[in-house]
Parts: structure tokens; C-alpha cells; sequence
């Protein structure tokens, strides 16, 4: 199964659904990251997605460091075997060469859910945050915010090496699988690092509140921990452009969070998803276009032009090449649908 090497099944999947059930189950939606699991199974599973790390990068207090080579061990004397061929030593994997991460995740649910499951933008992202981490010293001790968490992957492998980081999303389902992946990873985690399940509707009022939602209290915002949002440096989002809806409000969430506070940086990947218009009798990706239309694209001063409500574009959108990114989550496949965006609030006068 792509992205995965093992899974350990929470609950099984009923063998038979009644007339409620095969409607909801009509109205379901799976991630190409769970093709391949077991058949009559619908329920949740722990999967431990594999990372690797680069020759000479080691996990050290809470950073992540190159280490000089032993040149001595470079330049070993050279030696032929019984068949007169040259005998290269082989260099034996290190265990500290890969890390596992443990993700409950569903393996189908609803549209409203999809944060239940793993998307393959959010290994996309995965990867990039993990480059970063391994070439710069960027994202250390920074206050960092995942927008949608959903399964809370990406923002779990940045509190590897950050101050704070606020998992973001909206639902009590989805909230409380997230914090259970934060707890199945404790020993990931640095203890220095402080990391925050906490809901964020984008739909609704601002400042984040939980309008007396028992069921949300333990993922209400203090005052203390809101203050310190406007503190994040760094804002990122995976597989979070879907719906035109979701994307508005997606957006005026981001003027919220990025007019406020020191200056972000937002990292969104998305997947390019296709339907056949009727309107255009063409297969068209219209909520990627709608997307797009938040951005004036940083390399292109001639698309510097109004969205249809007249404003200028706030948002300027630069396209970073996946392709020069490696991949470090073992054995899943980008596609080539996939794309990572770097986007700065920059409001024109």
C-alpha cells in the first residue's frame, strides 16, 4: 500500500450495511494513500509512515545536523575477493538513518471528514518541510501553525524542531484523532516543544471561539496561546483546496492570521483534481482555478490583475518545483497532479 508498512486495525468494517449506511458510504471518498487495504474493512487503522534521512543528517537535541565524515572510514584500504574482484565494504543501514511516524488515519469517510484520511499532498508537504529542516536551520524554534492538520503528520514532524505548533482544524472527530496521533508520537516530540490541538473554523466568527461547545472544550484557545498565534512565523496546508466554498473562507482566514502579528509564510500543497464540465465539455479543474484566483503570481507581473469582486489580489503566490524536492516518505507516489505553493500577504496600496 502506498505511503505505509504496516497497519494495525482499529475497528472492523460490518459485514453487511443497511439502506442509511450504503447511502452514506455512496457519499464516501478514499485517498489513493489507502488503496490496497484489507477488503471488508472501513474503519480506522494505525499505519507507521517511513522517513528517511539523508547520508551525514543526524536528529540532535532538537535540530537536525549535518555530520563531518571520518575521512579515515572514507578512504578504507582496498581489497580483492576469492574471484580476483575488487571487495567494496558495504556500508551497513543505521537505524538513526529513518524514523517512523505512527498516523491513526480512516481508510474512507465522508466529504466533511476527509481530515480523517492521509492525502498524498500531505506527504508532498511532508517531504518539503523535511528538506527545509534537514538543509536550513529555518524553521528552528519558530512558532508554526497547520492549517486543516487533519491527521496533524505534517506539523508533528515540524515540532521536531520548532518552539510551538498549533494543529488546526474543525470537527470534534477530527480534533480528537489528531491529538491521538500527537500521543501515539510523545516520543518523537522534543519536551521542550509545545504542541496544541485546537479548533479553527474558517466559517466562523474571529477571534476563534468555541460558542459553549462542551464537546470542544478541550480544544478552546486561551488568550495566552492566541497571542502567541500571532507570533507564528510559518503557516502551512496540505490538500485543503477541494471545495470553492472551503477556499474562500480558507482565504479570508489567511488575511486574518498573516495581516496580524510579524510577518508569515504559507506553504499550501494541493492536488489538481478534474471533472468533466458540461458548460465547457472539457475535463476542466475549476476549483484549482478558483484557487488561482487569489494569486497574483509572483513571476508573472502581467497576471498582477483584478479578481472578479474588483479588489486587487492580496496574496502573492510563487510555485515551488517538486521536482527538486526529495522524497523522503518511502513508497508512495507524487503523481503529477501535485503542487507546493509558497504564498505571502502582500496587499497592494
Amino acid at each position: 500500500m502506498d505511503g505505509e508498512t504496516t497497519k494495525t486495525p482499529v475497528s472492523p468494517a460490518p459485514e453487511a450495511l443497511d439502506g442509511t449506511q450504503k447511502e452514506e458510504e455512496a457519499d464516501h471518498v478514499m485517498s489513493e494513500i489507502h488503496l490496497g487495504c484489507p477488503p471488508k474493512f472501513s474503519g480506522s487503522v494505525v499505519s507507521h509512515f517511513t522517513f528517511s534521512l539523508p547520508p551525514g543528517v543526524e536528529y540532535i537535541e532538537g535540530k537536525y545536523e549535518y555530520q563531518v565524515l571520518d575521512d579515515s572510514k572514507l578512504n578504507q584500504e582496498v581489497s580483492l575477493d576469492d574471484d580476483g574482484d575488487l571487495a567494496l565494504p558495504r556500508r551497513n543501514k543505521h537505524p538513526k538513518d529513518k524514523f517512523d511516524v505512527a498516523i491513526q488515519h480512516n481508510i474512507t469517510s465522508s466529504i466533511p471528514k476527509v481530515g480523517l484520511q492521509v492525502w498524498r499532498a500531505e506527504l508532498a508537504l511532508s517531504d518539503f518541510v523535511l528538506h527545509k529542516m534537514f538543509t536550513s536551520s529555518e524553521f528552528n524554534g519558530i512558532v508554526a501553525v497547520e492549517l486543516g492538520a487533519g491527521t496533524g503528520l505534517v506539523g508533528m514532524l515540524l515540532a521536531r524542531v520548532a518552539e510551538t505548533v498549533f494543529l488546526t482544524d474543525h470537527g470534534v472527530e477530527i480534533l480528537e484523532n489528531c491529538a491521538s496521533n500527537v500521543h501515539l508520537n510523545a516520543r518523537l516530540l522534543p519536551t521542550k516543544t509545545s504542541v496544541y490541538v485546537r479548533e479553527l473554523d474558517w466559517k466562523a466568527s474571529w477571534p476563534p471561539k468555541q460558542d459553549n461547545c462542551l464537546a470542544c472544550e478541550s480544544y478552546a484557545w486561551s488568550q495566552s496561546e492566541f497571542e502567541e498565534l500571532e507570533r507564528a512565523s510559518l503557516l502551512v496546508a496540505a490538500d485543503v483546496i477541494y471545495s470553492d466554498d472551503l477556499t474562500d473562507a480558507l482565504f479570508r482566514t489567511l488575511e486574518r492570521l498573516m495581516s496580524h502579528g510579524i510577518e508569515k509564510v504559507l506553504y499550501l500543497a494541493l492536488e489538481k483534481r478534474y471533472n468533466f464540465s458540461i458548460d465547457e465539455l472539457d475535463v476542466v479543474a475549476n476549483g484549482y482555478s478558483h484557487f488561482r484566483n487569489y494569486l497574483r503570481d509572483e513571476t508573472d507581473d502581467a497576471e498582477n490583475k483584478e479578481v472578479e469582486n474588483g479588489s486587487l489580489r492580496a496574496f502573492v503566490g510563487t510555485r515551488i518545483d517538486l521536482t527538486m524536492i526529495p522524497q523522503y516518505a518511502v513508497n508512495y507516489n507524487r503523481g503529477h497532479d501535485l503542487e507546493l505553493w509558497k504564498i505571502r500577504y502582500a496587499p497592494t496600496i
